[in-house]
């Protein structure tokens, strides 16, 4: 198991780089990082190059060939990364995403489970469920917005008659 001392925790009001290592929080109006890995990143801009971080909360977040855990944020643009869970105003994604929620989401040359957005650009990518007011773009989907009504309707109308089934069955004397 590691210690607590093998992550320094850095904390600057200003501009914060950070290349080669691991912390465990990092809070700065600016922060860049480099072939690194925070538990914690919050700022006002990230920049990350070849880095991984777990919980991340900015206005503007710029990631090249990196990884992210949770995101929440004004603005992200994720190119040639993953990212797990992504609540935005605008989001950017190339790579391969597990959750987006974004006013505006632009998907491209990647791989998405779920994509939720007012307006979603689409651009050589695949989508698990998609529900969006807007979409542009060819996208391939395992569930669009109608198939997960009649999904939801078909697994509602299944679930009502096993439970009436089983009150038919099951009833005491």
């Amino acid at each position: 198991m590691l210690e607590s001392d093998e992550f320094p925790e850095l904390d600057s009001p200003q501009i914060t780089r950070i290349s080669q290592a691991e912390v465990t929080s990092v809070h700065a109006e600016t922060v860049h990082m480099h072939q690194s890995d925070a538990e914690i990143v919050t700022a006002e801009k990230i920049e990350l190059r070849q880095s991984a971080a777990g919980n991340v909360k900015a206005e503007h977040i710029n990631a090249h060939q990196s990884a992210l855990g949770v995101v929440n944020a004004g603005e992200v643009q994720l190119q040639d990364g993953a990212m797990g869970f992504a609540q935005a105003e605008k989001v950017s994604v190339s790579g391969y995403t597990g959750a987006v929620v974004a006013g505006s989401a632009h998907v491209h040359h990647g791989m998405a489970g779920f994509v939720v957005g007012r307006e979603v650009h689409v651009s050589e990518a695949r989508t698990g469920v998609l529900l969006a007011r807007n979409v542009q773009g060819d996208v391939t989907t395992i569930l669009d917005t109608r198939g997960a009504l009649i999904a939801g309707l078909t697994g509602g109308l299944f679930a009502g008659l096993m439970l009436l089934l089983g009150r038919v069955l099951f009833r005491q004397k």
